[in-house]
């Protein structure tokens, strides 16, 4: 099956698949449409997550020739499966094989993306961004709408290679947006190399209405000189077709819905802010770069999609955590060469940042140290919580690891703090009055908890009905017509390395009704005390 041409595929596939709400009443874009996703989120198990197209997006009685598109990408792990064209439990595989077997874009003259071209006089009497109707994400608190899934597309100026990053855009005019980031992530590194080669003006785009593909890569910690269109190709299957822009010659996707080109001041930043982040507080004011639009095309018609982000779980953070768990996942096992690596989760409470549990099949003690050492290396901003565990726990069930994390560690051995790390976003790095609330990065609020989880030693088993009893008793509700079951790692019993030949023997006769055998033993071993 070939791969989504356009958006508008992948509507029509979410609806095929009763994965998508059509809103027809019009809706206020900024009291009235978020508040309405946000319930699925607060108030509907994942399964039941479904997108929204906002057919009749309004704003103070103004009408826009357009539509709004919330959560079409990951409002839920299901949702992400279409958009990767595959079943659930390939997601993994399909992101390790495109990130091995990248495929590069290719360029054509022309694409729906430049159906409309607004440049120099056009730009503004089309409105510029006040075009299309950019819902307000946390209404009562954020103080402007934002373009939260604005894939912004930069250059290195000594390699050509495209990044392509998304970095919440907050609205200050209808020709000039923010850059919200933090330093060392890509868009940030090509501006400093722009301003280091003397360029007060760093040509950029930002795309909207994206393909999944490109939005999965767009959000995860791809290493640094990875092309996105690359990735985005090898998780397709196919190359990616570009156009070149109006404006310079950045090569952006050419079936999106909306790209806006332009310049980031290299020089200057300004501030961004008050917005509801990642981490599920209001983010206050900092100072980050702007872009400066001088070109918009579009497609006739646009759909204006957007991430649900703020508070977890929300779209956002189902984005982030699959894409992070595929890009640690291949990382762990084959560039870092800790093999014994069989999942990576990041949990949604966390952001899909801050907290990562590896499960291993561990054959060695070190190990587990080897994984999060890497795990820690590979980003400073993602992992404050990086906890190993054994394949026997479930890493995304917060009860499994809770149970790893209450008698397979001991904090005086197994817990390991490092410095050195970004705090980013995370209020706890410093007080929000404090001078140090802007930037807190090392030494004021980055580090990292590193737990061994795993078992040092052999232990009794676990106390469960044995497999073979549990599996009997399952077919029997299933019989009687109970609810259904959502099994919980573990399920059933399992030895552990320790339980001798005896232990064993005494079981199997509780089970044949010979128990009075063991209590004439154990009489028999009486001892004075």
């Amino acid at each position: 099956m070939a791969y989504f041409k356009d958006l508008r595929e992948l509507i029509t596939v979410l609806e095929a698949n009763q994965k998508l709400h059509r809103i027809a009443p019009a809706t206020a874009t900024d009291t009235e449409m978020m508040p309405l996703v946000r319930w699925q989120f607060r108030g509907l198990r994942e399964e039941e997550r479904r997108a929204f197209l906002f057919e009749q997006p309004v704003k103070n009685g103004k009408k826009y020739d357009g539509q709004v598109l919330v959560a079409c990408y990951a409002a839920s792990r299901q949702i992400y499966a279409l958009g990767m064209q595959c079943r659930e439990d390939e997601i993994y595989e399909r992101w390790v094989a495109a990130q091995m077997n990248p495929i590069a874009p290719k360029i054509v003259a022309q694409g729906p993306c430049q159906e409309e071209i607004h440049i120099g006089d056009t730009l503004l009497a089309h409105g510029g961004m006040d075009e299309f109707p950019v819902p307000i994400s946390t209404p009562g608190f954020d103080n402007a709408p934002y373009l939260t899934a604005p894939h912004y597309v930069t250059k290195d100026p000594d390699t050509g290679s495209h990044n392509v990053g998304v970095y919440r855009a907050m609205l200050k005019s209808p020709t000039h947006i923010g850059a919200n980031g933090i330093e060392n992530q890509h868009l940030f590194i090509h501006r400093r190399k722009w301003r280091e080669k003397g360029f007060k003006k760093m040509p950029a785009a930002v795309v909207l209405g994206v393909l999944p593909n490109l939005a999965f890569c767009g959000v995860s910690a791809l290493p640094y000189g990875v092309s996105e269109y690359d990735v985005a190709g090898g998780i397709a299957g196919e190359p990616m077709e570009m156009v070149r822009c109006q404006t310079s010659d950045l090569l952006v996707p050419a079936h999106a819905e909306i790209v806006l080109e332009g310049e980031i001041d290299t020089e200057y930043l300004e501030r961004d802010g008050s917005f509801g982040e990642y981490t599920g507080y209001i983010g206050r004011f900092k100072m980050t770069p702007y872009f400066d639009i001088k070109c918009i095309t579009h497609r006739r018609h646009p759909i204006y999609s957007c991430f649900l982000s703020q508070f977890p779980p929300s779209e956002s953070s189902k984005l982030r955590q699959i894409g992070s768990e595929g890009v640690y996942l291949k990382f762990l096992r084959h560039d870092a060469n800790v093999p014994c690596v069989r999942d990576v989760a990041f949990h949604e409470t966390g952001g899909s940042w801050q907290y990562c549990v590896l499960r291993l099949k561990k054959s060695h003690p070190y190990e587990p140290w080897q994984a999060l050492h890497a795990a820690a290396g590979l980003s400073p901003l993602q992992g404050k919580i990086l906890i190993a565990v054994d394949e026997d726990i479930d890493p995304w069930d917060a009860e499994s690891v809770n149970w790893a994390l209450s008698f397979r560690l001991q904090p005086h051995r197994d817990v390991e703090i490092i410095r050195g790390r970004v705090a980013g976003l995370d209020p706890s790095g410093a007080s929000p009055d404090s001078p140090d609330a802007r930037y807190p990065n090392p030494p004021h609020g980055g580090s990292a908890m590193l737990m061994d989880a795993t078992r040092k030693f052999p232990y009794p088993p676990v106390a469960l009905p044995a497999r073979e009893f549990m599996e009997k008793a399952k077919a029997n509700w299933e019989k009687l017509g109970l609810p259904p079951l959502t099994p919980k790692e573990p399920w059933c019993g399992y030895e552990l390395g320790f339980w001798t030949d005896e232990e064993r023997e005494e079981s199997r006769l509780a089970l044949s009704d010979e128990y009075h055998k063991t209590g004439e033993k154990v009489a028999a071993e009486r001892e004075k005390g």
